[in-house]
């Protein structure tokens, strides 16, 4: 098992050109490091899933268009991440508020064939 996502995480989308932060709202009341931890069902575009600056993967419609219109030459456009189904975790043994809680070895699929992967879990703004 990977270490449990919180608030201050990262996640990367192989398709995007930047990382952005995972947006964790603090729905369940539960804390995990002093922060609110991620669960399978933070997904949601815009609110949890923020876009990765630009897309280039041929298989999302503005890209392959904007492609197309210059002669085949790859033409990145702005990332618009579709991502309806929850984050696909590795093994869900940990839950919050009966959610299994995200690690940082799950995956998350856009709709335009990228695949989104937590490159840090994040970690407490407190000193102990």
């Amino acid at each position: 098992m990977g270490a449990p996502v919180i608030l201050s995480g990262m996640c990367k989308c192989v398709f995007g050109a930047a990382p952005t932060p995972l947006m964790v709202l603090p729905v369940d009341m539960v804390l995990a490091k002093n922060m609110p931890p991620a669960t399978i069902m933070d997904h949601i575009p815009f609110l949890n899933i923020m876009p990765f600056g630009t897309c280039m993967n041929m298989g999302n419609p503005m890209v392959a268009a904007a492609t197309a219109a210059a002669l085949g030459i790859l033409t990145p456009m702005p990332c618009i991440p579709i991502t309806s189904s929850p984050w696909l975790p590795v093994k869900p043994t940990v839950l919050v508020k009966n959610k299994p809680m995200l690690d940082s070895t799950s995956m998350l699929m856009c709709q335009w064939g990228g695949v989104i992967q937590v490159t840090f879990p994040g970690v407490s703004l407190c000193t102990l």
